[in-house]
């Protein structure tokens, strides 16, 4: 290690906290890729005695660096709290498992008794919980009470493999006398969807003991939501629900509120954005009013709610004493609706705890109720189409082709033309090996606004499923060589085009920006990876990537992937 960087360091460990049984490196910027690099730090670990919580966020940690850590670790048997958020910053996606196991090994060795453990801020993805499973499985996570793993990019399979983990520490600990008693559970953005959110539910209704469940912006729909809700029914000690940005729709919220009338210690409910609808909010309305009595924030925003069901849900609030924030912001209510709505609550003495109405939609007119039950049907009919695509999707191509030769009504035949106007996973898999090809020859190269075209068609069918996504990845490399390389192909002004449709740009021209992110980002994050791609035009994506953005805050992980890729080209 060069001289400077020793000063550097040391300079930074100075500012390392120490007290109360804690060791805090937290928001030092470290960069521990050797063993050389981690002496000082393994230096102050193994020097403080009755050392119960270590906190490592905001650094980067090494898989070399990762090793002697755990060395150290591997005598401190009195740990108790690992706060290990953020800190494999600008690491590979493969460098972190190993990692990760190397620091859990040593909490096993050491005999720790955990009480918290946190992971979150780190892209691991699916591979990377199978880095910790170990340890949720082993002795010292039979004490644990806190687990948060918030924007990890698990996934599905990463969310069943925590459920598998949880499960199995619940099973073992029992069959000690003192069974995993988990009270905090954090894991908002991570992309569980229903598959992750049910596994997840099956877990929580065996440990029962839950008093938090923080799982916000995971792309839960009524099925999810529901077994989540059956899970919450039996943990009775539950203070906080936070699901916000998910999909309830009728069916979840009625399912959802029939359980909030079992539990007695519910203090926030925060279902912002989680489009619970006019039936959906008076089911809630009637659970509040029903017990509750211990509520202290009610957050039912931008949920489609007409100015009834809000009127509804304000009068089911009259003698919720501890309340302190109810928030219908972003409804339908209209300018009427909201002052009867604060008129209702001023009646009940209640004016203060009405949080800010400025975004609200406007009153919509009074429909019967066919187009919401349509909308829920339309809904069921998708996630069965989705399904129906999953299993597809798990067959190789090969393997799809026998399965029609088997079947009495073989599916239509599908051209380059019907998958890019109606783009499907099972469409572009049904194309055959030789879809790349087909669909770079059929595309115009010298109209970038037909290569943006294809590529978000292309990108928009995205799955992390091997087929799907090798499939995806190969027809974009074939369309992208054939832009890139051809000597009339712009290509800055691809990328402008490109930045508009994905929404990060305004443009004179009223576009439409693609409704999900993911695909695409996950697509780029492979292509600019690939000799084709103009290095020149990196900084450019990095720059639009970077900024604030709402879309790109709902795809937290595959937006840190590519800044990542980016990063290190």
């Amino acid at each position: 290690m060069a001289s400077e960087d020793i000063t550097k360091l040391a300079e930074s460990l100075a500012k390392t906290k120490v007290g109360g049984g804690q060791l805090s490196f937290k928001g030092q910027s470290l960069k521990l890729n050797t063993a050389e690099d981690a002496e000082e730090v393994i230096k102050q670990i193994e020097e403080f005695d009755g050392l119960e919580a270590l906190r490592l966020e905001g650094n980067t940690v090494g898989v070399e660096a990762a090793k002697v850590i755990a060395k150290a670790l591997e005598k401190k048997s009195e740990l108790k709290r690992c706060h290990w958020s953020d800190m494999f910053t600008g690491r590979l996606r493969s460098e972190i498992p190993p990692a990760l196991i190397s620091l859990g090994d040593a909490l096993i060795t050491a005999g720790a008794q955990l009480v918290e453990l946190d992971l979150s801020d780190n892209a691991f993805g699916p591979d990377g919980v199978r880095g910790f499973e170990a340890l949720l499985k082993s002795p010292a996570c039979y004490t644990l009470q806190e687990l948060k793993l918030n924007n990890c990019g698990m996934g599905i399979g990463g969310g069943k493999i925590l459920a598998a983990a949880l499960k199995e520490c619940h099973r073992k600990s029992s069959a000690q006398g003192k069974p995993l008693a988990l009270k905090i559970f954090v894991a908002g953005r991570n992309r569980l969807e229903n598959d992750g959110a049910t596994a997840l539910a099956e877990a929580f209704g065996i440990i029962g003991t839950l008093e938090e469940v923080h799982m916000p912006q995971n792309g839960i729909n009524h099925p999810g939501i529901t077994a989540l809700a059956q899970a919450f029914a039996i943990n009775p000690l539950l203070k906080v629900i936070n699901l916000n940005d998910n999909t309830f729709t009728e069916k979840g919220a009625v399912a959802m509120a029939e359980t909030l009338k079992a539990l007695r210690q519910v203090e926030v409910i925060n279902f912002g954005d989680c489009l619970v609808r006019s039936k959906g909010a008076v089911a809630i309305a009637d659970a509040v009013k029903e017990g509750l009595h211990k509520l202290k924030e009610l957050n039912l925003s931008f949920c489609e709610i007409k100015r009834d069901a809000a009127l509804t849900v304000a009068e089911a609030i009259e003698d919720k004493a501890e309340l302190e924030k109810l928030d219908l912001n972003g409804n339908c209510l209209g300018e009427e609706g909201c002052e009867q709505l604060q008129e209702i609550l001023e009646g009940f003495n209640m004016a203060a705890v009405l949080g800010s109405l400025s975004d609200d939609e406007g009153e919509e007119e009074e429909d019967d109720e066919e187009e919401e039950d349509e909308d829920e049907e339309e809904e069921d009919q998708q996630q069965l189409k989705e399904r129906e695509q999953g299993e597809e999707e798990s067959l190789t191509p090969k393997k799809i082709i026998e399965s029609q030769d088997s079947t009495p009504v073989p599916s239509p035949p599908v051209d380059v033309a019907t998958f890019l106007a109606f783009p499907s996973p099972e469409k572009l898999l049904r194309l055959g090996p030789k879809c790349s090809v087909l669909i770079a020859q059929q595309t115009d190269t010298s109209d970038v606004e037909k290569v943006v075209t294809a590529l978000l068609r292309i990108s928009s069918v995205f799955k992390d499923e091997a087929p799907v996504k090798t499939a995806v990845q190969e027809t974009t490399d074939a369309l992208m060589r054939k832009a890139f390389t051809s000597a009339t192909f712009n290509s800055d002004a691809f990328v402008t085009s490109l930045l508009i449709h994905m929404g990060l740009l305004k443009s004179e021209e009223k576009i439409k920006a693609v409704p999900s992110l993911y695909g695409i980002l996950m697509t780029l994050n492979h292509m600019v990876q690939q000799d084709y791609f103009p290095k020149s035009l990196a900084p450019v994506l990095s720059a639009f990537i970077t900024k604030p953005n709402r879309a790109l805050d709902s795809c937290s992980f595959a937006r840190h992937m590519l800044l990542q890729t980016l990063h290190q080209l």
